[in-house]
């Protein structure tokens, strides 16, 4: 809080959205994922977990890597 002329200004917190192309690579691998996972789903609640699937594929695909590097 800055104090001029004797008043009290707030003084906004303005942040700078710094997502760069992380959200564009995660959004692209969200569609498909969800396109792969849709395509061999057999039923419907095989579908709700195609998207359910889709939305964590980032954590799963981390531990296969970490998985496949630590042998």
């Amino acid at each position: 809080m800055n104090i001029k002329g004797g008043k009290k200004m707030k003084r906004k917190n303005k942040r700078i959205k710094e997502h760069g192309c992380g959200a564009a690579v995660y959004g692209f691998g969200f569609i498909g994922a969800l396109v792969y996972y849709l395509s061999i789903a057999t039923g419907f609640w095989s579908g709700v977990l195609a998207v359910l699937k889709s939305i964590v594929w980032p954590a799963m695909l981390v531990f296969e890597l970490l998985k496949f590097l630590a042998m």
